[in-house]
């Protein structure tokens, strides 16, 4: 594997138990993405685009095959090794934010600085505040911010750690048209400087094709890969 590869996918199978017997949600899914990619995951509804996501970031075990983030088997570490590090190169951002409602914005953001032990906490989450336009909204909690404002704290806690991954679920899904335009323009701002590797979840076509490389799921299975007009 070549140092620029981020995050490989070596046929990723994942089966679940129902009533009607074993169910497949995804099935030999293989591929590899370099740093700083944009890539977009697109498909039905239930083609597998989350499990797939929970999947790359060992928020969840495949039934057979392994992936590989920053290097590093995913599918060999114990749950407090995946958790150590996806807290050290994955950040996340989600449709429904998933803010701490008892912090300001400032505080979620210094979140996962102090838990990883880091001194300059309050100066780091101060300059990426800025730098997703929230200076002036530090001192608020979420109660107090309106949704697009909500998800650039979401966004600025995500980067704030330069995760060589962030994970985008449907990041616009609960915002309007308009605010749904900045946030996005705003991932990939970060996305080109900061030179993090961004997987982003969508329905929405336009939004996939502003990405370097589209992933297509259909009933679990990988479609082969069109390039990007």
């Amino acid at each position: 594997m070549t140092l620029d590869i981020v995050l490989k996918a070596e046929n990723l199978t994942k089966q679940v138990t129902s009533p009607e017997g074993p169910l497949t949600i995804l099935r030999n899914v293989s591929f590899e993405i370099a740093a700083g990619q944009s890539v977009a995951v697109v498909g039905a509804s239930g083609a597998g685009k989350s499990t797939l996501l929970a999947l790359l970031a060992g928020l969840d075990a495949p039934t057979s095959g392994r992936v590989l983030l920053a290097g590093v088997d995913l599918t060999a570490l114990d749950e407090d090794g995946r958790a150590r590090l996806r807290a050290e190169q994955v950040g996340f951002v989600f449709q429904s934010f998933h803010l701490v409602q008892s912090l300001t914005a400032l505080e979620n953001v210094m979140l996962p600085l102090e838990l990883a032990g880091r001194t300059d906490a309050r100066r780091t989450a101060l300059q990426t505040c800025e730098r997703v336009g929230l200076a002036q909204r530090v001192g608020h909690y979420p109660r107090q911010l309106s949704g697009g404002e909500q998800q650039r704290v979401a966004i600025a806690r995500a980067f704030v750690t330069q995760p060589a991954v962030l994970f985008a679920d449907e990041p616009t899904g609960n915002l309007d048209t308009v605010t749904g335009e900045k946030v996005v323009s705003l991932l990939f701002e970060l996305n080109a400087n900061s030179h993090t590797t961004l997987m982003l979840v969508t329905h929405d076509r336009s939004l996939a094709r502003r990405c370097s490389r589209i992933l297509e799921l259909s009933g679990g299975e990988l479609l082969p890969e069109q390039a990007v007009a």
